[in-house]
């Protein structure tokens, strides 16, 4: 297959290239270069990548997005603002880079005369607060009262903060191109994922970000009572559904999923992972303590049985192995991760 990647030297498409290199197929990675770390990230990829294609090039220049899908057989659409305070201070740009760039993506793939695959990184956050699902304080963490299995792709849609809105627009025109025009696409709405080569920063990746933070030593500011639980994904498992994804898209073009650890793989924010990083650290790691944010989820878990039935996906890698892997990598790397 032909495939292009947009946001494709950020951590999730680096390593989805990655992947599908390894197995012959032809990669070109679509991306701006703006994101920290995305630079190293290329030129990493390309030690180990043969024939990987390079265009730089940014989500809102659609001609230029229009020219990179002609001939694609699949296109996995990675590049985004990730950030909801960022959304919040331009949201404007948040708009443009997320909804209308997504929307580039669907045109360019619709007029790119074979009718690629679109596979699109959608968000939890679409879900917004979750007022309405009913949560028990427990001691170390807080848990649904009512969903045992998660959260799953029923759950009524709240698009709260630019960050959600704009994600949330781009989710629901991508759905909408495989019942409009017949393009066959996928949307993964996905939890927390991790893993080596991320580059996270307080409001995105915040597992790496507390892992560098312990390694550089830099402060940690939890906010709220560190009780939040989210289901987390390592890497390999998420690059695993994307192939799923498109070796069944017979099946499943047109649905959406939601993509997460699931129940088997929750922590606390604080309250577990804290001493998993004791651990690994040899040392108790110092934290500060900040407010409540707002719209802040006091739980989100995936029902993943979705993926599980249609993709025949699960997740397998356990927080405590992931966790150690990235820290193994960030130890390594520390060089990289200054600044």
């Amino acid at each position: 297959m032909r495939i292009l990647i947009t946001g494709g030297a950020g951590f999730i498409g680096t390593h989805l290239a990655l992947h599908f290199s390894r197995l012959g197929h032809a990669l070109a990675i679509y991306d701006n270069l703006s994101r920290k770390g995305s630079a190293e990230n290329l030129e990493w990829l390309q030690t180990r990548s043969q024939g990987l294609e390079f265009i730089r090039a940014d989500v809102r220049d659609y001609p230029a997005l229009e020219t990179a899908a002609r001939g694609r057989d699949a296109i996995f659409h990675l590049a985004a603002q990730v950030a909801v305070t960022s959304s919040v201070t331009s949201p404007r740009e948040d708009f443009e880079i997320n909804a209308l760039g997504t929307f580039n993506v669907l045109e360019a793939a619709r007029r790119a005369g074979r009718s690629p695959i679109v596979v699109y990184s959608s968000t939890n956050k679409v879900y917004g607060a979750l007022e309405s699902a009913r949560v028990v304080q427990e001691e170390t963490r807080y848990r649904f009262a009512d969903l045992p299995h998660g959260v799953d792709e029923g759950w009524p849609l709240d698009f709260h903060s630019p960050y959600g809105c704009s994600k949330g627009a781009g989710d629901q025109y991508v759905r909408d191109y495989a019942r409009i025009y017949g393009l066959p696409t996928v949307v993964f709405r996905q939890s927390c994922i991790y893993g080596e080569r991320q580059f996270g920063v307080e409001d995105q990746g915040w597992l790496a970000h507390f892992v560098i933070c312990v390694l550089l030593g830099k402060p940690i500011t939890i906010y709220g009572d560190g009780r939040q639980v989210r289901d987390v994904l390592h890497i390999d498992d998420l690059v695993r559904a994307f192939e799923r994804a498109v070796e069944r898209i017979d099946q499943v073009r047109g649905e959406i999923f939601n993509l997460g650890g699931g129940p088997a793989n929750t922590l606390s924010v604080w309250s577990e992972t804290g001493p998993l990083l004791n651990r690994l650290a040899g040392r108790p790691v110092d934290v500060r303590w900040g407010d409540w944010r707002p719209g802040d989820q006091k739980v989100y878990v995936s029902d993943v049985r979705k993926a599980w039935r249609l993709l025949g996906w699960k997740p397998t890698v356990p927080p405590e192995e992931g966790l150690g892997r990235l820290w193994e990598w960030a130890r390594a790397n520390q060089g990289l991760l200054q600044g």
